[in-house]
């Protein structure tokens, strides 16, 4: 998967904030006390890797981790900052609650909050859904023949 850019100076993010602003969950910077039920939900419903970044989201300050709830119970997550300086991600959103817009949400509600702390650009490494981030953000593909960022990177043995 390619890493990608964003400018966070593009017009397409007021359309994306536009749409964001109609999902209808609340998006908030998550709280320190909430670092073990995060990470925790992280690594129940994604990956031990980015229950372990979300850590690192939570050392940072402010916390540079918002998270999406609705009704009370954690919906979904993303991340800033973390991997690297600039970086959006990782992001998740409850598979039970996909298609609502949540994801859309969060991804919007970071980068504006990138944009705030005085980013001009984010980067999406190793970037999964390439066509939603094109399609709602203008990313564009960073031509890059290796795995950037990740390359080399220690991996769990399977048991």
């Amino acid at each position: 998967m390619p890493d990608l850019l964003v400018s966070l100076y593009s017009a397409k993010l007021a359309a994306l904030k536009q749409r964001a602003d109609n999902v209808g969950v609340a998006i908030r910077p998550a709280l320190p006390p909430e670092l073990h039920l995060v990470v925790s939900w992280v690594r129940k419903h994604f990956s031990e890797n980015w229950a372990s970044e979300v850590s690192v989201a939570f050392s940072r300050q402010p916390v540079a981790c918002l998270i999406a709830i609705e009704h009370g119970t954690l919906q979904g997550f993303a991340c800033y900052d973390t991997t690297a300086r600039g970086f959006f991600g990782p992001t998740g959103v409850d598979p039970q609650a996909r298609g609502k817009g949540i994801g859309l949400a969060l991804f919007s509600a970071c980068l504006q909050t990138m944009k705030a702390l005085g980013h001009a650009y984010a980067f999406i490494g190793d970037a999964g859904p390439v066509d939603f981030y094109t399609r709602t953000a203008g990313a564009i593909t960073i031509p890059a023949p290796d795995k950037g960022i990740y390359e080399g990177m220690l991996r769990s043995m399977p048991k």
